[in-house]
């Protein structure tokens, strides 16, 4: 059992968080000065929640209290329910694998349909518990072993180590290139992801492969944007600027596209999907929660990707490894009269389709970063990584 850290509660925020949570799932607790992080194995070794303030500050992930409280269901209890298909549990950063649909969909079995009836989430990614191995106070490894099989039936063994690792601030300052005020706020973590090939067979493109998927679920709110810059240049050339067809195109008020950026909401109030390729990609996504004066940012180790990136369209494919790099996800009712699932909003990275030999292994290191301070001092950051200015987030929608 891992080193589980308890501490007094106040009022509010990340320590009431994790007083909850550490009431019905083992909890780890990381610290790098006052930031922490709550990782629970037993929902993969995600990370639940961050804060740069253990004992009174903010608590960044979104966390579904309903679904923890409930716990795991037996299968007659799961029947005709949500966790049928998925435990909604929060979390700012989970380890998934793609693709979600397509020919080589994990989250199609063989012979079904593209319907959410049909839809479900792989135990591995889902239910099963990850093995705490390594711990120290501001960094944790796990580990799990499964089999998964795709839409097509071609078998996986795979091989899933999961390390998380706060940073301080001198690292943030050289990993983003960019100068911190001393009287800002940060947390910032980084997870370092990686799939092998623990089987016999090689995986090939013919068959269908794999790729490494971290979702991060924040808290929505009214004046919550993300904020995604991408690269500027004609279509022929570099294809689509945004893929908005996920869940039925994005509408004017809640997507704007510029030259090289675009800005999506991130209220929680309409279901809504959008990707960008990794020809356009920059390598960074964002948003800006105005009300919380909160910048967050999201990073990935850019690399080459001779096989493409995985499609998680849900549907046959033409493409099946034209998929995008990046993603953000709004919430919302998914049918009319249907509650929504969250609300949360996501931000979302891939790494390329692993094509892996026997023994081989595919890497996929994201980085999060939250910064609270006053506008004064997150106008030059959000300039610098973003680019573009606090006020004209502010006034896109």
């Amino acid at each position: 059992m891992p080193f589980i850290q308890r501490f007094d509660v106040q009022a509010g925020g990340f320590a009431e968080d994790v007083a909850f949570m550490q009431q019905h799932t083992p909890i780890v607790l990381l610290q790098e000065g006052d930031a922490a992080v709550a990782l629970a194995p037993q929902y993969q070794g995600r990370v639940m929640t961050s804060t740069f303030d253990r004992q009174s500050g903010p608590s960044f992930g979104w966390i579904n209290r309903p679904v923890i409280a409930q716990g795991f269901l037996s299968d007659a209890e799961r029947q005709g329910k949500l966790e049928e298909h998925i435990y909604i549990f929060g979390g700012e950063e989970r380890f998934w694998l793609g693709p979600e649909g397509g020919q080589y969909a994990l989250f199609f079995k063989p012979g079904t349909k593209f319907e959410f009836a049909d839809w479900t989430t792989p135990p591995a990614i889902d239910t099963e518990t990850y093995e705490v191995v390594e711990q120290t106070d501001s960094s944790a490894t796990f580990q799990h072993a499964t089999r998964l099989t795709n839409h097509s039936g071609t078998q996986f063994d795979v091989g899933i180590q999961r390390t998380v690792k706060l940073l301080d601030e001198q690292q943030v300052s050289q990993l983003l290139d960019v100068e911190l005020s001393p009287e800002l706020h940060l947390v910032a973590y980084e997870t370092d992801n990686r799939i092998t090939n623990t089987g016999t067979d090689a995986w090939k493109p013919d068959t269908g492969l794999l790729s490494i998927w971290i979702l991060g679920m924040y808290n929505p709110s009214p004046e919550t944007t993300v904020v995604i810059p991408f690269k500027a240049g004609d279509e022929a050339a570099l294809g689509p600027k945004v893929n908005d067809a996920y869940f039925g195109k994005v509408p004017a008020e809640y997507l704007q596209v510029a030259d090289d950026k675009l800005f999506f909401r991130g209220d929680g109030t309409r279901r809504g999907k959008i990707g960008i390729s990794p020809r356009r990609s920059q390598g960074i996504a964002g948003s800006y929660d105005a009300a919380g004066q909160v910048l967050n940012i999201v990073t990935y180790n850019v690399q080459d990707a001779p096989h493409g990136f995985v499609n998680s369209m849900w549907e046959v494919q033409d493409e099946p490894y034209g998929g995008d790099v990046i993603n953000a996800y709004n919430d919302g009712s998914p049918e009319p009269g249907q509650p929504p699932l969250g609300p949360f909003y996501e931000l979302e990275t891939s790494s390329p389709a692993a094509a892996l030999q026997s023994g081989q292994a595919m890497q996929h290191v994201q980085r999060t970063f939250h910064i609270q301070g006053s506008e004064q001092q997150l106008a030059p950051l959000a300039k610098q990584l973003l680019g573009v200015d606090l006020q004209t987030i502010k006034a896109a929608f």
